[in-house]
């Protein structure tokens, strides 16, 4: 111990050590004795702990640990014993580390209704291996919180979801949106009570729009009746205002919904992406009425690489798609602003792979697309940004555009998880959640106001990435950040942490932050708690 941090006197005399055989607690061994060595598979002499005499405990931790897909190759690569045959069923030839990614595929809701015909489609459609069908689900979970609660903060009314998947409503409500069976604006958080015994996983907000996906794949649609309808438009003239099941979809299962302007696009369980609406000049790959019902095939290179995570902005679609060498990002649509990644305006018909990411040596994992820009954040914790940088929403410290791809210097001391981004407006959270944001300060969805009085700096733009104070007070890890991607409607912001606890502010006009509002009061400055548990 160092006597001048233990507190002792610093004057203790050192004594000199004399060089002696060390003392020894057990008798010398004899001279012939030869050290046995210890390896996975023993001699069956006695103390050894050979793994293959009991390979079914073997397997038990491995799928209790629920380790990651890399760990369990790096487990072959490393050992012969979990390179041979386990002899488990349903296939003995499976390796040990096989098997163990095949069980904890069963865990996952989106796996465990799968025949076996379908799961081996998935196995082929990832790359042939269990590890590479377990790195594909789990990938989608940690983008979409797909089985955890999560909160969406959509054009003028909110939807929050639990851990359990019970969905609460609030906010706007003119075309049926919220799902209560009126057309009355809910100013608290009001639970969907015809969904009862429907587990929710995941949820998308669109103007006047609301879809919701079950653990079985279903989607529930509800608000305005048209996949297509633009924000401003009055294409459609009827509404719905109770969840009804979107018939178009009931042989495809759903994991993910997007609604972007002008179409929305949905993702299915084996990767594929369908889009309805926007096909007219063949924006999508696709000829049809921007009313158009009918789920279609995205086309092109992404009909054979699996997709796990979609997002959607104004007239544009991006693609986190999971293939054997890695994770890469394709973008489709409007190339207004450069907010499609290729270092140019022009339109894409056709998913077009974003080349950057690889020689800026990322790793895609989580991507959001904003009106008119998009982020994404790398394995490594880094953070891209790139499209019409106004009001400095790019975090690159100016309002320029950026055609591709560049890295967030200004964040290059924090480790991002997640990134979230609306109308001009970019947060990220890092592992220790934090949340920074930068971008429009309008209706103080940045997070930033301190002021009490009107008076400050509510609503100033912020060029450069800022820690969230406001949010930092509250002494709870922030797991996701929901903001408005709208250009029509005021932002709000929610923040939801670790513990199942909802914070909202920004633009609160309509009843969307869940919180009563005083006096003439249409926004919250502050974060405040809504009275809602997502645990």
């Amino acid at each position: 111990m160092d006597a001048t941090t233990s507190g002792a006197s610093p004057s203790i005399p050192f004594l000199n050590i004399v060089d002696e055989p060390p003392l020894s607690l057990a008798p010398p061994l004899p001279q012939n004795f030869q050290r046995s060595q210890r390896h996975c598979f023993g001699n069956s002499a006695p103390g050894e702990f050979p793994l293959a005499a009991s390979p079914s405990v073997v397997l038990h931790v491995l799928t209790a640990s629920d380790l990651d897909p890399q760990d369990l190759a790096k487990l072959e690569a490393t050992c012969a014993f979990f390179r041979k045959p386990a002899n488990f069923s349903p296939d003995y030839q499976l390796s040990m580390s096989e098997v163990a990614a095949l069980d904890m595929c069963q865990k996952r809701a989106i796996f465990k209704p799968m025949t076996m015909e379908e799961r081996e489609l998935l196995k082929q459609r990832c790359g042939g291996s269990w590890k590479l069908v377990l790195r594909y689900i789990l990938a989608g979970e940690a983008c979409c919180r797909r089985e955890k609660s999560q909160a969406i903060a959509g054009p003028g009314h909110s939807v929050a979801v639990t851990s359990c998947g019970s969905v609460y409503t609030f906010g706007s409500n003119g075309s049926g949106q919220l799902g209560h069976g009126t057309l009355e604006e809910e100013w608290r958080p009001r639970i969907i009570r015809s969904l009862q015994g429907i587990r929710i996983i995941q949820a998308a907000a669109g103007a006047g729009r609301t879809m919701l996906i079950s653990d079985a794949g279903r989607v529930y649609a509800f608000g305005k009746d048209s996949f297509g309808e633009a924000e401003y438009g009055a294409q459609g003239s009827k509404v719905v205002t109770t969840p009804q099941m979107v018939e178009s979809l009931k042989d495809i299962f759903v994991v993910q919904a997007a609604i972007g302007n002008f179409f929305t696009a949905v993702l299915s369980r084996e990767g594929r992406v369908y889009t309805f609406s926007w096909g007219n000049e063949t924006k999508l790959g696709h000829q049809t009425e921007p009313n158009d019902v009918e789920p279609r095939l995205l086309l092109g290179p992404l009909e054979n690489i699996p997709v796990v995570q979609i997002a959607a902005g104004y007239c544009y679609l991006l693609a986190l798609a999971c293939q054997p060498s890695g994770m890469s990002v394709y973008s489709v649509g409007c190339g207004l602003g450069g907010k499609l990644g290729h270092g140019s305006r022009t339109d894409e018909k056709y998913p077009r792979l974003i080349e950057q990411f690889q020689a800026l040596n990322l790793q895609p994992m989580v991507v959001a697309a904003g009106a008119w820009h998009a982020a994404v954040v790398g394995r490594d914790g880094r953070v891209c940004t790139w499209g019409w940088g106004r009001y400095g929403c790019l975090g690159h410290g100016n309002e320029e555009c950026e055609s591709v791809p560049k890295v967030v210097e200004a964040l290059s001391k924090v480790k991002a998880v997640h990134v979230a981004t609306g109308d001009y407006t970019t947060f990220v959270v890092s592992d220790n959640g934090d949340a920074y944001s930068f971008g429009c300060g309008e209706s103080s969805s940045l997070g930033h106001s301190a002021a009490v009085d009107g008076q400050g700096n509510r609503h100033t733009n912020v060029l450069t990435p800022e820690l969230v104070t406001s949010l930092k007070n509250i002494n709870e890890r922030v797991v996701q950040i929901s903001l408005t991607n709208s250009i029509y409607w005021n932002a709000h912001t929610f923040a939801l942490t670790e513990s199942g606890k909802l914070y909202a502010f920004g633009a609160g006009d309509k009843g969307q932050l869940g919180i009563e509002l005083v006096a003439q009061q249409t926004e919250r400055g502050n974060p405040e708690r809504v009275e809602i548990d997502l645990s």
